[in-house]
C-alpha cells in the first residue's frame, strides 16, 4: 500500500498503519513529489508496523546530496533492520527544475552514479571518488546499518531498465498497464547476473464502480503525468502515441480542457485500475502474472473514502 492516505493527517497514521498490517498488507511504500518527504511516513510505519516492508517509490536522485542521501537511507535502514527497500530514480524536469532549481541533467548518470555510491557508503567504506555526474570527497558514513537495505531503480525505457537489471535489486516501474509489464520486466531480468530481479509496480486503483466518475477524474491526473517528457517518451515507446496525440497536442496547445476531453476511455481502463474491490484484484493480479513481483498500490481519491476503500482491497 501506498502511504500517506491523502486526506488523512500523518499524525493520525500510526494506527492506520498497524491496522494495514493486520489486514494482510506485506509493504508500505511512500513517494515523493510535492507532498511529504519519502522518509518520514517510513519512519513512523517502522514503529507502528514492525511486521513489514518499507519501500521509497520513489526518492529523487539529484535533490539530495550523496552524503545525506546515505545518511538518510542509512537511519531507515537503522530503524526497520532487514525491512527497507530505497527505490531511486531520476524523477522528472518538472520535481528537479521547476520545483527544487536543480539542473536536470545526465538522469541517467546521476542515477546510476548514486547508486553506486550508496552501495559504498552504506556498506561503510570512505568514498572518495570523481564520478561522471558528482564528486565525492572523503565520504565515511557515521553509522553504517546492519542490515544492508535493497536498492531498486525507478525505470521506464530500455536504458534505465537495464541500468536496474544490471547494478541494482530491481526496478520500480510506474504507470504503465497489466499488459505493458510484459514488455518491461523481462528487460530487467535479462541484464542481471541470472538472479531473479524484484519488479515493483506503483498501481494506480480506485474502487469505486462509478465509472464515468472515474474516468473523469482520472483525466486529469493522466493528463498531469504523461505531459511530462519523460513519461511521453515513455508511451511513444509502449505504443500509445496514436491514442494519446490528441492530447499532447491540445495541451502544446494550451488547452487544458481538450487535453483531458482527448484520453480515450480505454486508456484510462488500461492505466487506472476501477471497479468493484474484487475486480481490482483481480486487475491486480494480471500484472502479477506478467511479471511483476509486488504491487504497491496507490489509492486514488475519486470521490471513496481512501482508508475504507484500503480495507476494501486488502489481500484475500
Amino acid at each position: 500500500m501506498t502511504i500517506p492516505f491523502d486526506g488523512v493527517p500523518l499524525s493520525e497514521h500510526g494506527a492506520l498503519f498497524g491496522e494495514l498490517a493486520d489486514l494482510g498488507y506485506t509493504d508500505l511504500w511512500s513517494s515523493e513529489a510535492n507532498g511529504t518527504d519519502a522518509f518520514t511516513p517510513l519512519a513512523l510505519a517502522s514503529v507502528h508496523a514492525p511486521s513489514v516492508r518499507l519501500g521509497t517509490a520513489i526518492v529523487p536522485a539529484y535533490t539530495r546530496g550523496p552524503g545525506l542521501m546515505a545518511m538518510s537511507v542509512a537511519s531507515l535502514a537503522e530503524a526497520a533492520p532487514g525491512r527497507v527497500a530505497f527505490g531511486i530514480g531520476t524523477s522528472s524536469n518538472v520535481i528537479v527544475e521547476r520545483w527544487n532549481a536543480i539542473p536536470f541533467e545526465k538522469p541517467y548518470q546521476q542515477t546510476r552514479d548514486m547508486v553506486r555510491f550508496l552501495r559504498a557508503a552504506l556498506a561503510g567504506e570512505k568514498v572518495s571518488e570523481d564520478y561522471e555526474s558528482f564528486a565525492v570527497k572523503g565520504f565515511k558514513l557515521g553509522r553504517v546499518p546492519a542490515v544492508q537495505p535493497q536498492i531498486l531503480v525507478a525505470a521506464l525505457q530500455e536504458g534505465m531498465l537495464r541500468l536496474a537489471g544490471r547494478e541494482s535489486d530491481g526496478a520500480i516501474i510506474n504507470w504503465l498497464s497489466a499488459e505493458d509489464v510484459a514488455t518491461v520486466a523481462p528487460i530487467v531480468q535479462a541484464a542481471g547476473d541470472g538472479s531473479p530481479k524484484e519488479v515493483v509496480a506503483r498501481i494506480f486503483v480506485c474502487p469505486s464502480t462509478d465509472t464515468d466518475a472515474v474516468r473523469g477524474m482520472a483525466r486529469f491526473a493522466i493528463a498531469a503525468y504523461l505531459n511530462v517528457p519523460v513519461y511521453a517518451a515513455f508511451h511513444q515507446w509502449l505504443g500509445r502515441g496514436e491514442r494519446l496525440q490528441g492530447m499532447w497536442d491540445a495541451w502544446q496547445a494550451g488547452d487544458r480542457k481538450a487535453a483531458t476531453a482527448a484520453i480515450p476511455d480505454d486508456v484510462v481502463d488500461e492505466l487506472i485500475v476501477h471497479g468493484s474491490p474484487e475486480a481490482c484484484r483481480e486487475h491486480i493480479e494480471r500484472y502479477h502474472e506478467n511479471g511483476v513481483t509486488t504491487s504497491a498500490v496507490a489509492i486514488m481519491p475519486f470521490g471513496i473514502d481512501v482508508v475504507q476503500a484500503a480495507r476494501e482491497l486488502a489481500p484475500r
